[in-house]
């Protein structure tokens, strides 16, 4: 069904996206505790990627110079986030779209206003995938998948930098437990996403608003017992 609500990318004006939604206990590591002489948030996106600097060997993010590790994904996100890569990659095919790649979790090279790091569960390139990183131009279209140990924090976080960065599409997946999901989809106008489609449990949402046409089916992101 189509909805008007939005997501502003700046402060706290991303709350109400996730508004009620519970908390989690994603691990942080933030490294070594800062000395006098070093500034307390750490470095940059591209002082991020200089070879002195290790990263954590599990998939990671960085928001104001920490680490944020988490767990390995459970299976029923691993199935949404699979599940919506598969839709990505066949409508992709079938509109003929050579200029668009669709990838899995890679990591993006977005500096806002919180200065983050982040990787998303699946992107659309308008580029080859042949780096490591990519810029935010490089994004037609990015997808989280929350679980439940993505915190408000995180998520409004990761809303408002993708939106700063001028992401066109964001799509979520939230998993509300028991088999249950909520997908929605935003577009990006004048610097809020909007709301253009929401669907749960057997809904069909079609006209997903992306890069391509795309039909989807919210039954088909829960694992069948």
């Amino acid at each position: 069904m189509d909805t008007s609500g939005g997501v502003r990318a700046e402060g706290s004006a991303v709350g109400h996206f996730a508004a009620g939604e519970p908390g989690g206990d994603a691990g942080v590591r933030c490294g070594r505790t800062p000395a006098p002489h070093r500034p307390a948030h750490g470095r940059g996106v591209a002082e991020r990627r200089a070879p002195r600097r290790r990263r954590p060997s599990r998939p990671s993010e960085a928001d104001l110079g920490c680490f944020h590790v988490s767990p390995p994904p459970g299976g029923p996100h691993q199935h949404a986030t699979r599940a919506l890569y598969r839709a990505l990659w066949d409508a992709v095919r079938e509109a003929g779209r050579k200029d668009l790649h669709p990838v899995l979790a890679v990591g993006v090279e977005i500096t806002a206003a919180l200065r983050t790091a982040l990787i998303p569960d699946v992107a659309v390139l308008n580029r080859p995938p042949v780096s490591v990183d990519y810029p935010a131009a490089a994004l037609e279209l990015v997808v989280e998948v929350w679980s439940p140990g993505n915190t408000m924090r995180e998520r409004e976080t990761k809303v408002a930098a993708y939106a700063a960065a001028g992401v066109p599409y964001l799509w979520t997946v939230h998993q509300r437990g028991r088999g249950t999901i909520e997908f929605r989809a935003f577009e990006l106008v004048g610097g809020t996403y909007q709301e253009r489609v929401h669907g749960t449990g057997d809904d069909v949402v079609s006209e997903v608003p992306g890069p391509v046409p795309l039909a989807l089916s919210c039954a088909d992101l829960v694992p069948v017992s």
